[in-house]
């Protein structure tokens, strides 16, 4: 093979690598965007049920216009479990955490799994939920649910 080829086939060689490399980082970036997307989509699904059970009264197993005992089902989300006092759950796309229910307001936030030292829980055979995962509060995502309303953070 002649000088030109060899150059051709080594220029080629790292065409190819750097192509490579762009493509793995933004398939990366996608999927942890895909991630996030997925979880702010399973907050918003329990605020929504907060909210029902916030209007709901207390007859008919709501909170009566309060927070108050408010705690996560598997019933909406699909969960791999939840914790025994039924403040956290894990999901696919991480975990969820119910961080205040009080009065008209209750806090929930999210734990991505793509989140960079994201571990996720342990589960028993009945699918209680223990050593959930959490993230740092840069990649947390935070809601704050009233009676109408469901204000991202």
């Amino acid at each position: 093979m002649g000088q030109q080829q060899l150059l051709l086939i080594v220029l080629i060689t790292i065409i190819i690598g750097i192509a490579s490399l762009v493509a793995v980082t933004t398939f990366d970036s996608a999927a942890q965007s895909a991630n996030r997307d997925a979880l702010t989509i399973d907050v918003t699904t329990l605020a929504s049920s907060a909210q029902d059970y916030f209007l709901r009264p207390e007859p008919l197993g709501g909170g009566g216009r309060t927070y108050d005992g408010f705690m996560i089902q598997g019933k909406l989300l699909p969960v791999k479990g939840i914790s025994s006092d039924g403040l956290f759950a894990e999901t696919e796309n991480g975990t969820l955490e119910i961080v205040s229910a009080s009065g008209g307001a209750l806090s929930i936030i999210g734990h991505p799994s793509s989140c960079e030292g994201y571990t996720p829980g342990t589960l028993d055979e009945d699918s209680v939920l223990s050593n959930p995962g959490t993230c740092s509060e840069t990649d947390q995502i935070s809601a704050t649910v009233g009676s109408r309303e469901i204000v991202f953070e």
